[in-house]
């Protein structure tokens, strides 16, 4: 086992919709006298990625509708927020006072559909990506493309989990790297055949990165981990979403 090493990206400028993130990374790794290698994994914040895409909303442009204007007197929230939350939503999961878990339409479980108003300026709140595995396969390509390496990506967000206290970062975009290790068949060290271990790689290196990002304002939204040995895949960060069938909590 080699030794895996995280190193965080420094100076990366608040992002405006547009931005090209991939110009702006490799430049700040450059003034910092580094660079990326095949086999890195660049771990992305989802927020930066919102933000690059457009995907922040003006609280102001929001209207309520009736189902959002009772289910905010129903748990106290903005009724404008709410309004956003169904719109990203399936179905709202649990809700009490102040709290609303929902499905997100594309199968994640989490706290107001992932709308989130940290580091967004103003009356706005970020979205998370419209597509986050197909953003993640286009910065790979363009990685590819301008510094001729090859690298997974991913791109991670903060949930909670039932049943546990605080957020862990999670993967909700990837590109290059299997997203799952299947142990199965494997011994272990008194040579029991493991029969149902499954390893959520992509949430493994998720938190990970995560300790170097932080929550506030440590301003580090992208990290470079190195080092790990890794099985090369197109499977997508949605492979880790639990069918609804087989999910014991829903």
């Amino acid at each position: 086992m080699k030794p895996v090493t995280l190193i965080p990206i420094h100076g990366i400028p608040i992002i405006q919709p547009g931005d090209d993130l991939v110009k702006i990374i490799i430049g700040r790794l450059r003034a910092a006298h580094l660079s990326l290698t095949s086999g890195d994994i660049l771990v992305l914040t989802q927020k930066i990625v919102s933000k690059a895409e457009g995907a922040i909303v003006d609280l102001d442009t929001c209207f309520p509708s009736a189902e959002a204007l009772k289910l905010a007197r129903s748990c106290g929230k903005d009724a404008r927020l709410v309004e956003l939350i169904l719109q990203e939503s399936k179905k709202v999961l649990r809700q009490r006072a102040d709290v609303l878990i929902t499905e997100h339409r594309r199968g994640w479980v989490c706290a107001n559909a992932g709308i989130d108003f940290s580091n967004v300026p103003g009356n706005c709140v970020s979205l998370l990506p419209r597509n986050p595995d197909r953003t993640a396969r286009d910065i790979r390509k363009r990685i590819r493309h301008l510094v001729r390496v090859d690298v997974a990506v991913l791109i991670i967000d903060s949930h909670g989990r039932a049943f546990r206290k605080g957020a862990i970062g999670v993967a909700v975009g990837c590109a290059g790297i299997a997203v799952l290790k299947d142990m199965r068949g494997r011994k272990d060290l008194f040579h029991y055949r493991l029969r149902s271990t499954e390893i959520a790689l992509a949430d493994e290196l998720a938190s990970a990165a995560s300790l170097l990002m932080g929550q506030a304002n440590e301003g580090i939204p992208a990290v470079v981990i190195r080092g790990l040995t890794y099985r090369k895949s197109a499977q997508p960060a949605k492979d880790l979403i639990r069918p609804e069938a087989i999910d014991l909590f829903r």
